[in-house]
């Protein structure tokens, strides 16, 4: 039977690692807020700027698509070549089931694409750490981006559309897929695996190709050229998305794990502290046995 002085050591350190979780819950709070509100301001321009790109395609015509970037990032250059993978986690635990649903998404995507050659764009430590891990793959880490969470800006955005348009463009890349979390709620979020590159099955999928030409705008200096031009900012814009939404994720995952694990540190040191007092009394009530004893002992 545990002592009083192990029962109260042990309250203690339950106590301490209370304030540690009531605190981390707290900030993740308050940060929630601002991600929050920036992912409001991001999806708008991400989803007009996705708009804009499958008019602008559907405008075009057979001769029009000259641009060598543009055509590069719409039609599939080399099947049956390397596959990208742009993998999204946390730089950090205590978030709940956040990393482990992103790694086993990962790990499923792994095994399905087994034998192929395959380049990684990870962002995140525990992403990183995990790919490093894993053998008997034909796997490189093409660039990596970590420590970026949780004030992940534009610029971080820019950098990861710069490293992933270099692996794509300099590389025999068939495709690069998007694995991240998409925040939902405060107590949801869903990970979403999309095809990032190339472009031409995700204007396809929505029936924008075949769509007949308005006609009612002219370009300067041409279709195609405005196209190349857009095509970067739209990947960026995109990928800032993404980044945001993740960081959401994390921040709402990391509050409600740290939520239930105050509220099961409550109920422990609830159960240590009623533990310990019927400790103390068996203490008391023995003393008393003895001290009752020893008196009629002296007594007789």
């Amino acid at each position: 039977m545990a002592s009083l002085r192990d029962i109260r050591k042990h309250i203690s350190s339950v106590k301490s690692i209370k304030q540690i979780t009531y605190a981390m819950k707290m900030v993740a709070a308050a940060r929630i807020k601002r991600a929050q509100n920036a992912i409001l301001a991001s999806r708008p321009f991400a989803r007009e700027m996705d708009r804009l790109i499958e008019d602008l395609y559907g405008e075009l015509e057979e001769g029009d698509f000259s641009a060598s970037t543009a055509k590069a990032l719409f039609e599939e250059r080399h099947p049956g070549g390397t596959l990208c993978l742009v993998l999204v986690t946390a730089d950090k635990g205590l978030c709940g089931s956040f990393n482990t649903n992103l790694l086993k998404a990962a790990a499923a995507w792994l095994r399905e694409n087994r034998g192929r050659k395959i380049c990684v764009v990870v962002v995140g430590r525990k992403g990183r750490d995990f790919l490093k891990r894993l053998k008997g793959l034909d796997l490189e880490i093409g660039h990596e981006m970590v420590g970026i969470f949780p004030k992940a800006g534009y610029v971080h955005a820019q950098l990861l559309s710069d490293a992933i348009l270099k692996v794509y463009l300099e590389k025999p890349v068939e495709s690069v897929t998007l694995i991240y979390n998409e925040f939902k709620s405060m107590l949801t979020q869903r990970i979403v695996t999309d095809r990032l590159l190339p472009l031409k099955r995700h204007i396809l999928e929505k029936g924008l190709g075949d769509r007949r030409k308005t006609g009612e705008f002219s370009f300067e200096p041409g279709k195609a050229e405005l196209l190349g031009a857009l095509l970067p900012r739209h990947i960026g814009a995109q990928l800032y998305r993404t980044l945001l939404e993740s960081q959401a994720a994390e921040l709402a995952a990391r509050m409600s794990a740290m939520e239930s694990a105050s509220k099961n540190a409550s109920e422990l040191i609830d159960g240590l502290t009623l533990k310990m007092n019927k400790t103390r009394q068996a203490m008391i009530t023995t003393e008393l046995n003895e001290i009752v004893s020893g008196s009629e002992a002296l007594g007789g």
